[in-house]
């Protein structure tokens, strides 16, 4: 995935995550709703100027915009979980930890 469509993707979901439809963010962006629908595709790259003002309107610091590891596809993480996992079979209290953390997730 390429990091225009990975930023649109962040930018949808903190958007969504703090009730803004695209009409009300792109208002508060003074950007075009078609314009922050391409910057949410991944079809627009959007300015320094723009993605400053995401960040301040969203209230959200560049690494919750630029941290994307966890998009990857389900089967990708799925084989760097396991991978990762697998580096910690001499390590028991780590892998211990590991399996708490998983297991208290899973169960919620």
């Amino acid at each position: 995935m390429d990091l225009k469509k990975l930023l649109g993707k962040k930018v949808k979901q903190y958007r969504i995550l703090r009730g803004l439809s695209q009409e009300k963010f792109s208002e508060m962006l003074n950007i075009s709703q078609r314009t922050l629908s391409g910057i949410e595709c991944g079809n627009n790259f959007l300015t320094a100027q723009t993605l400053e003002k995401i960040m301040e309107v969203l209230k959200i610091s560049p690494d919750d915009l630029f941290h994307v590891e966890y998009l990857k596809e389900p089967k990708e993480l799925i084989n760097e979980l396991t991978s990762t996992i697998k580096t910690l079979e001499n390590d028991e209290e780590k892998l211990r930890l590991v399996y708490k953390i998983i297991q208290s997730i899973v169960k919620d």
